[in-house]
């Protein structure tokens, strides 16, 4: 599940009653951006695709925001669900209508909106503004994990409710835990410590990400598993294969293998990989699938090597275009 702050966006035709929530939002390490609602069906679903949930601040007189979300529904925007919104409005009656058209959106309307003071106060932040903040943050934290569905090149993972996509630097957090799970096992098998994967800090991995192509396997916010691979001249470095330890045996590994391979950048000629020459396991696996040992190098370390064979284009997380396909396993790069 990605670590990055929270984003929630004000649907508001007047935004100084949300200015005034800055403070708590600060507090609550959350960012506010002010939003109007709009009619192009373009901005409609960049607003929505940049947020992880909605405050409606709802004026006196008529605002737009329910026409608004009516017209994403029409166009069946899926960029809206598993979102919470919360309302802060004059009087609660009137957000009824928003509501219905919200949730039919996917939107998770809060239980208990705030009802906005009159007179001198309507443009401090009052303690009933707070606390629909406080739950907004809260509902948004427990959504999240439904939502790496919805993102933008989501795929459906091979473990049943599970999805895959690139993974980005904001996945640096999960993606240092489960190196550290899955690695272990390799040093205690090679007898070293001298493994990157289990001594690389939050920066680091954050670097890689930035630079590799890593598919990431989730599963109600946990990662399950992922690989990565760049071009290296003609060739396809494949590394960073890992399955935590209670789905192994289950072919997750092999289907993030393929899905790894099938990233392959145009042009490339075969996949190089390798690992520890005490892992017998992942050996024998790359030799049945047709890898062949390169020469000698680093002591400690075997290198194999496969050529890419074309096939018929299969979606892979994050790419499109030209794409290939075959077995390869890698505990090393």
């Amino acid at each position: 599940m990605s670590t990055r702050p929270l984003r929630v966006l004000v649907l508001t035709c007047n935004t100084r009653r949300a200015e005034a929530l800055a403070g708590r939002a600060a507090q609550l390490g959350v960012e506010l951006v002010p939003a109007r609602p709009t009619s192009s069906a373009v901005d409609r679903s960049a607003l929505a695709g940049t947020a992880d949930g909605f405050l409606a601040v709802m004026p006196e007189g008529y605002c737009d925001l329910t026409a608004m979300l009516q017209r994403a529904l029409d166009d069946g925007d899926r960029e809206w669900a598993w979102k919470p919104i919360g309302f802060l409005s004059h009087d609660t009656r009137a957000n009824q209508p928003t509501e219905q058209v919200a949730t039919a959106l996917g939107l998770v309307p809060l239980r208990a909106p705030a009802a906005i003071p009159t007179g001198e106060a309507r443009h401090s932040s009052s303690t009933a503004d707070i606390a629909v903040l406080d739950e907004l943050v809260r509902v948004a934290h427990a959504l999240r994990p439904l939502r790496e569905r919805t993102q933008p090149g989501s795929v459906t993972g091979p473990v049943p409710g599970s999805c895959t996509r690139r993974l980005t630097p904001d996945d640096a957090a999960e993606v240092t835990v489960l190196q550290r799970c899955c690695w272990v096992e390799e040093a205690i098998a090679n007898d070293t410590l001298a493994i990157p994967a289990l001594h690389e800090s939050l920066d680091d991995v954050r670097r890689w990400l930035a630079d590799w192509h890593t598919t990431g396997l989730w599963l109600d916010g946990r990662l399950l598993g992922m690989v990565r691979g760049r071009r290296v001249d003609a060739d396809w470095h494949l590394g960073r294969l890992a399955v935590v330890p209670d789905l192994r045996g289950h072919g997750v590994g092999r289907w993030l293998l393929r899905t790894g391979e099938a990233a392959a950048a145009p042009g490339c000629r075969r996949v190089v990989l390798f690992t520890g020459a005490q892992s017998l396991a992942n050996i024998a696996l790359y030799r049945s699938t047709g890898y062949r040992a390169l020469e000698a190098g680093e002591p400690g370390i075997v290198s194999l090597a496969k050529a890419l064979r074309h096939h018929l284009p299969a979606h892979v997380p994050g790419r499109t275009g030209h794409q290939d396909a075959h077995v390869a396993r890698s505990h090393g790069q």
